[in-house]
């Protein structure tokens, strides 16, 4: 057909003058496109031109046999030419078969009568999209403003396949923030909040769609903080007090799980409020010369001191007149003697009477000048100033010699006799053979002699002993006015009984209801007008009844108990923690004219202010209620809280615990570690290791020991102390360099773990986990390892054993050092450090402020109890409350020595302001001469 065609082109010109047909070569109007073949689908290959007698196609160099073209002609109206127009069908049998170097192709040949032409090549491929991406986009967590950049590369496919974006299943707006650049990832260069949300890659050709893995973008926002607040006021009026000042994490606050601020929210810092200093008169000043109208004039200044920051103004006159001339001027300004002679009788008369009465005055005035002087001499009493008679008289069993510059020693050179008397100065357990012998011993009472200071004499009513002063019988005589007595009104529902009728004897026996925990340990004792102290042995826990709080002629019978609470009930929160056992003391209608003193070991880190520590009561529906903050000044109560222990000053009995709200992650607590070890009984060649995490306080490690001897183990590492952190990691203990060749523990046991909320939340309770080893023979009777007890990202602590295991082995550890106590209490003046007599004068000298401020506060601020100031001030002797929180701070030293020192630094300005005052009043006596 082709070479027919060909013939053809070679007839006669008229055959193509007669189409119209001009001599010009073909021209394509239309030549074949590019082409894909859709699953099974053939696609179609049109060419078009003019002029042209044949048109032909050519596909991968060979001919397509003219049964399959399929054409037409028509004329073109415009021009009259003939256009013709071909096309061929391709199948995807075709396509396939076809092995060659380039994809199949197909061209158009045109003739004319002047020659050929030839389109363009058309390619046929088909067309595919595979279904897996070659990397889907991964979800990420970007802050605010940073830059999102989610990558996607299609499937492989022909034709290449187009992306596109879809946010929440909506076709991705980009608002001029998304950059889909060539590589087809996704870029937002500032990150917004709106921009969070799930993100699809989907990729598309004329074949199929396929979608990608769904991507979660977060926009976080990470936590500020806030600026800080101003400083708040001081919380004492008047003394050392805290100020704090605060900040939120609200700047802005986290979202999308950002980060919570990193720092404090609370910052403490201590302030000093200055305490209003009342004015006081200064010295008279010299008489002035006999005026004309027969009087003098002296006058004085508020100047010692001036008036101060709020302080009362001086009362009395600042300038004072008086009659120069005992009263013998007249009214015309003569003397009586100048008066005419008629008036000499009666002058005389005038002149016996006024002799009289100025005698009279001169006398009555040197009796007032003596009792003053001797009351500014006995101001301060000599046993108060006396340091050396302090240290002297209760250091155990020592004898320290006194300054010889001081000359307020008498006979300093009297050796002790230290055989006789002796001072017992535990705090925690009284030894019943010590107190038995000290009440059949005679004490040493010798007073001291009189002492004269610049012609003055002053007595010392106190006495000095070198052993035990003023003794008391340690068996007290009960009163027939022994309280509590039957119920009383207010004990508000908790029954006592009545308790010690007659000496030796108990009518009653104490029931106190206590419905929400199971009392632990317990010490009772009765106490009489002369106090004493109660103490719960091992505890940490003990209390002081001051000298006097008990009216005379009465007695109350005290207890103690140590009770588990639930931590789970200390707040609605949740946030707070127990810091400390809970402890109750009553009776519940105790009456008492001066406050007690408490002690309650706690375990609270308090070294870097992290806690806001409470002390709380427990009110009859067992919910706790607040009573103060210790950082907080209060009236009603008082709280000294130390590295270990807090001293507590509470107003009505009750049972009261420490407990902490954590300001920050870096809060802590103490925790306790110890292991015991003891043989299994069940098996020969086994062994236990015991590991326990206790708070810090003696009574929870008591807990342990008890245990731990009824059992028969063995401490076998002197117990070690760890911070254990509220930043909710968990606490692990594992066992390492067990012998391997001598000893086996059982599989998976090497490390156990406590969560979190079990050690911060363990109120008391020893949390215990056990290592199971067994030896392989009965040769190897030595065992050493490690125990490693640490916090997730927190600290760690090593517990090194090594020990025998065989039960009769020497060498073991002690740790019931005081087991055996059973002696809870001292009563008298034996319970004290302070001796009464000392006592009473200091309060005495004290709690009346004089001219140069020598008064309670001075004696707070010595002894470093200076905050809370208005509690003292609201007590009826502020002397005797802190001289009762200066015994329970020294109960375990017994040394008096912070005492001496600081009525040392009061004593030199004394003796000065005595000599001052000596030279004041012998001036004062010869002008009145």
């Amino acid at each position: 057909g082709i070479a027919g065609a060909e013939g053809r082109q070679r007839g006669p010109r008229g055959e193509a003058l007669q189409h119209g047909q001009s001599g010009t070569l073909p021209h394509f109007l239309e030549e074949p496109v590019d082409a894909y073949i859709v699953k099974s689908n053939p696609i179609k290959l049109r060419c078009q031109a003019r002029p042209a007698l044949q048109i032909f196609f050519k596909c991968n160099g060979e001919w397509v046999h003219q049964s399959q073209h399929m054409s037409q002609e028509h004329t073109d109206l415009g021009t009259g030419l003939k256009i013709r127009e071909v096309m061929i069908n391709v199948s995807r049998q075709q396509v396939e078969d076809f092995h060659g170097p380039e994809d199949y192709w197909c061209l158009c040949v045109a003739w004319s009568h002047l020659g050929t032409s030839k389109s363009r090549k058309a390619t046929v491929r088909i067309a595919y999209l595979r279904k897996n991406f070659e990397q889907d986009p991964q979800g990420t967590e970007v802050p605010l403003n940073g830059m999102i950049v989610l990558h996607c590369r299609p499937p492989e496919g022909v034709p290449v396949a187009e992306v596109e974006w879809l946010k929440n299943e909506e076709p991705l707006s980009s608002e001029g923030v998304i950059d889909t650049r060539g590589d087809h990832n996704l870029i937002i260069s500032e990150a917004r909040l709106s921009d969070s949300g799930n993100y699809t890659c989907v990729a598309s050709n004329i074949v199929a769609k396929r979608r990608s893995a769904t991507a979660t973008v977060v926009v976080y926002v990470n936590g500020g903080w806030s600026s800080w607040t101003d400083w708040s006021p001081c919380n004492v009026r008047c003394g050392r007090g805290v100020q704090k000042r605060s900040r939120t994490c609200t700047n802005p606050a986290p979202l999308n799980g950002g980060a919570f601020c990193e720092g404090m929210s609370v910052q403490k810092s201590t302030c000093n409020t200055l305490c209003p200093v009342d004015g006081s008169w200064g010295e008279w000043s010299e008489w002035s010369v006999c005026s004309s109208d027969c009087e003098r004039q002296r006058s004085r200044e508020c100047t010692a001191p001036e008036p101060k920051h709020g302080g009362r103004l001086c009362d009395g006159v600042a300038l004072a007149t008086d009659n120069c001339t005992g009263g013998l001027c007249t009214q015309n300004r003569k003397l009586l003697h100048d008066a005419k002679p008629q008036g000499v009788e009666n002058s005389s008369d005038v002149a016996l009477y006024s002799g009289l009465a100025a005698g009279v005055v001169t006398v009555v005035l040197l009796i007032i000048a003596v009792t003053l002087y001797r009351r500014s001499q006995s101001e301060y009493g000599v046993d108060v100033i006396d340091s050396s008679a302090l240290t002297g008289g209760f250091q155990s069993f020592s004898f320290k010699t006194s300054r010889q510059a001081n000359p307020l020693l008498i006979n300093s050179s009297m050796q002790p006799d230290l055989t006789v008397s002796r001072t017992y100065t535990s705090p925690m357990c009284f030894q019943d053979s010590i107190d038995k012998e000290l009440m059949a011993e005679r004490s040493l009472l010798d007073p001291l002699p009189d002492l004269k200071v610049k012609g003055q004499k002053i007595e010392l009513p106190f006495i000095v002993s070198l052993g035990v002063a003023e003794r008391a019988e340690y068996h007290v005589m009960s009163h027939p006015q022994t309280f509590p007595r039957g119920l009383a009104p207010d004990y508000r529902g908790v029954a006592v009984g009545t308790t010690l009728g007659r000496r030796d004897k108990n009518l009653f026996t104490p029931q106190v209801t206590l419905t929400s925990s199971r009392p632990l340990h317990k010490a009772t004792a009765v106490f009489g007008h002369a106090g004493g102290r109660l103490v719960v042995p091992n505890t940490g826990i003990s209390l002081l009844v001051p000298h006097g709080g008990i009216a005379e002629d009465t007695t109350w019978e005290m207890y103690m108990i140590i009770n588990q609470e639930d931590s789970s009930t200390v707040s609605e929160e949740g946030t707070e923690i127990f810091l400390s056992p809970a402890v109750t003391y009553g009776p519940p209608g105790l009456d008492l004219s001066c406050p007690i003193a408490m002690t309650i070991a706690h375990c609270a880190e308090v070294a870097a202010d992290d806690w806001t520590i409470r002390l709380k009561r427990q009110m009859q529906d067992n919910k706790w209620e607040e009573v103060m903050s210790v950082d907080e000044e209060s009236t009603s109560c008082y709280c000294l809280l130390e590295a270990q222990r807090c001293h507590v000053l509470p107003k009505h009995p009750g049972r009261y615990a420490l407990v902490g709200e954590p300001l920050s992650q870096e809060a802590a607590k103490r925790l306790r570690l110890a292991v015991f070890g003891s043989p299994d009984t069940s098996n020969s060649l086994g062994f236990t290791l015991r590991v326990y995490c206790v708070d810090d306080t003696p009574h929870a490690f008591q807990e342990v020991a008890v245990g731990e001897r009824s059992r028969g183990g063995r401490l076998l590492e002197e117990p070690k102390m760890m911070l254990f952190r509220g930043n909710t990691f968990s606490l692990q203990v594992s066992i390492q360099d067990v012998p391997q060749l001598l000893w086996s523990i059982k599989p998976f046991t090497t490390c156990q773990e406590f969560s979190f909320s079990q050690v911060w939340a363990s109120n008391q309770r020893p949390l215990q986990c056990a290592f199971s080893l067994e030896r392989y023979s009965h040769s190897s009777s030595q065992l050493s390892c490690k125990i490693s007890v640490r916090q997730v990202k927190g600290e760690e602590q090593i517990l090194q054993v090594y020990t025998s295991v065989v039960e009769n082995e020497k060498g073991v550890v002690p740790f019931f050092t005081q087991s055996d106590c059973t002696i809870t209490s001292q009563t008298g003046s034996r319970a004290f450090k302070i001796p009464l007599s000392i006592r009473q004068r200091i309060s005495a000298t004290f709690d009346t402020a004089n001219a140069k401020g020598k008064d309670w506060q001075l004696l707070a601020q010595k002894l470093h109890i200076d905050r809370n100031l208005c509690y003292f001030a609201c007590q009826e002797s502020p002397s005797s409350v802190i001289l009762s929180l200066w015994e329970v701070q020294h109960q375990d030293s017994g040394d008096l020595d912070s005492l001496a020192s600081a009525l040392e630094e009061i004593r030199t300005p004394l003796l000065n302001q005595i000599a001052h005052t000596d030279r004041r009043e012998s001036r004062n006596n010869c002008e009145r001469e």
